[in-house]
C-alpha cells in the first residue's frame, strides 16, 4: 500500500515495531522518487501514537490519510487461548486502531478533514474456530469503524472513516499462521478451496483499496466495510 500511495504522488510517514522494516520500505520509496520518512512504532503505546504525530505535523504540517495496518493473529481456539495471548491480541489489533483514530481525528481536523483507513478482516464478520481471539478483535474494528464514521460524519469534521476486510492475502504471517494450523502446502490448499475465485489474493489487491478509500473518489463513502476475498463470503 505504501509504495501504491507513492507512486500516487502522497508523502508518507511509514511506522513499524520493528523500525529496520519501516526504514526498509521509506528506502524503497525514496528509490521510486517518493518521499517518505520511517518512525518506530509500538501501536499499542499511546506515547507511539502521541510521539508520530507529533513527527507528521512537524514535517508535514498536516495528516490527510491514516492506515491503521498493524496486526497480530495467533492460532488458538476459544479453550486453549491464554489470557495473556487474548490481551496482546486485542492491545495490536484493537487497540491500536482505537489510538489510531483518535490521534488521527485530532491532526486531520486542524487541516479539515482526511480518511481512516482501518484493516479488519474477512474474520471480523465471520468466525474462525481457530482465530478466537483474533476474530474478536477484528470483529471490534468492523464496529469501532462504524462509530467512528457516524461521530466525524456528525462533527461536520470532513473525516471519512472505512474498514477494509480481506481474504486470505499471501503475505508472511498468513503463510505463518498455515503453518501453524498443519502441513503447509494441504492447509493453503484448503484455503484456496474457499475461495471461489481460484486463487489467493495479493498485497496489492488490499493496496488498490486503500487507494480507492484514501481518495477523493470515494467522498460519500463512509462507515463502508469494504470486503475484498474472492468471493469467500459469498458461499
Amino acid at each position: 500500500s505504501s509504495l501504491l500511495l507513492a507512486s500516487e504522488g502522497a508523502r508518507l510517514v511509514v511506522t513499524d515495531i520493528d523500525e529496520g522494516l519501516a526504514g526498509h520500505t521509506a528506502a524503497e520509496i525514496g528509490k521510486a522518487g517518493g518521499e517518505a520518512l520511517a518512525l518506530p512504532h509500538d501501536v499499542s503505546k499511546p506515547e507511539d501514537w502521541s510521539s508520530v504525530m507529533a513527527a507528521v505535523e512537524q514535517r508535514f504540517g498536516r495528516l490527510d490519510v491514516l492506515v491503521n495496518n498493524a496486526g497480530i493473529a495467533i492460532a488458538r481456539n476459544i479453550e486453549d487461548t491464554s489470557l495473556a495471548e487474548w490481551r496482546r491480541t486485542m492491545a495490536v489489533n484493537l487497540d491500536g486502531v482505537f489510538l489510531g483514530c483518535q490521534e488521527g481525528i485530532k491532526l486531520m481536523k486542524k487541516s479539515g478533514g482526511g480518511s481512516i483507513i482501518n484493516l479488519s478482516s474477512i474474520d471480523g464478520i465471520i468466525g474462525e474456530a481457530e482465530l478466537a481471539a483474533y476474530c474478536a478483535s477484528k470483529g471490534g474494528v468492523r464496529t469501532l469503524t462504524k462509530a467512528v464514521a457516524v461521530h466525524c460524519a456528525e462533527q461536520r469534521n470532513g473525516i471519512r472513516c472505512n474498514s477494509i476486510h480481506p481474504g486470505y492475502i499471501w503475505t508472511p504471517q498468513t503463510e505463518n499462521y498455515l503453518r501453524d494450523l498443519g502441513t503447509l502446502e494441504q492447509e493453503k490448499a484448503k484455503a484456496l478451496s474457499r475461495h471461489p475465485i481460484g486463487f489467493l489474493g495479493e498485497p496489492n489487491d488490499i493496496a488498490y483499496m486503500v487507494l480507492y478509500l484514501a481518495s477523493d473518489e470515494s467522498k460519500f463513502v463512509t462507515g463502508s466495510e469494504m470486503v475484498v476475498d474472492g468471493g469467500y463470503l459469498a458461499v
